[in-house]
């Protein structure tokens, strides 16, 4: 990523679309997050006013990276919750991306945000919280494992309550997915605290019963248990 702010910075605004474009490492399976990353940490409030007009996959994915890594400002803040259920999930990954830079510098400030996505009504924004939060990095202390499992268990309940019918959406499975490796994460941070949480989840539910067995699956869960 290092290589990429500099490489950004020595490059004025309006040539950054073209390295953007250049290095995207799309169409492909996987885009380029260490320059997402980059741009969101050089990236002004000027260079997001010219570029987070186009409207490209990537461009877009970097913007929200920014708009997730500058949430501790209330602007920022609502302009990644928005991108937070963008219909194109390279853009709602950038969010999360994004969010994770911020809880290097502030993991108070990502606490409180991860915690009020939580309790959305939209999916893709419970999953945006989930897929922040549950990053190792983050994750260096009892407390800071305690707010992951708190996420997962409180993203967890509210897909048990949806109908069944809803639970087909497309939305609601890519948070089903999100929890299907979260948990894992989560527990393994902290075993002491976050085995409890995780083996008292209601297995008579289908829904809930394929997180469990996906996370099972995750050697940093399947060792502790």
């Amino acid at each position: 990523m290092t290589d990429w702010q500099t490489r950004l910075r020595q490059l004025p605004v309006e040539e950054w679309a073209m390295l953007l474009d250049a290095n995207s490492d799309l169409p492909g399976p996987r885009a380029n997050t260490a320059l997402a990353a980059a741009f969101a940490v050089v990236a002004d409030e000027s260079a997001l006013l010219v570029l987070g007009t186009r409207d490209d996959e990537f461009t877009a994915m970097c913007v929200a990276t920014a708009y997730g890594a500058r949430a501790d400002e209330a602007e920022y803040a609502a302009a990644a919750l928005h991108a937070a259920s963008d219909g194109r999930w390279r853009v709602r990954e950038g969010v999360a991306i994004g969010l994770q830079l911020l809880g290097d510098r502030d993991f108070a400030r990502l606490t409180e945000i991860v915690t009020a996505w939580a309790e959305s009504d939209d999916p893709l924004v419970q999953r945006a919280a989930v897929a922040a939060i549950c990053e190792p990095r983050l994750l260096h202390s009892p407390a800071s494992a305690a707010v992951a499992v708190g996420v997962c268990r409180r993203a967890t309940e509210s897909l048990a309550q949806r109908p069944l019918a809803e639970r087909r959406d497309a939305e609601v499975r890519t948070l089903r997915q999100a929890l299907g490796y979260g948990w894992s994460v989560a527990v393994a941070a902290d075993p002491a605290s976050g085995l409890a949480a995780f083996l008292a989840l209601d297995a008579t539910d289908a829904d809930v019963a394929w997180i469990i067995a996906e996370n099972r699956k995750k050697r940093r869960l399947s060792v502790l248990l």
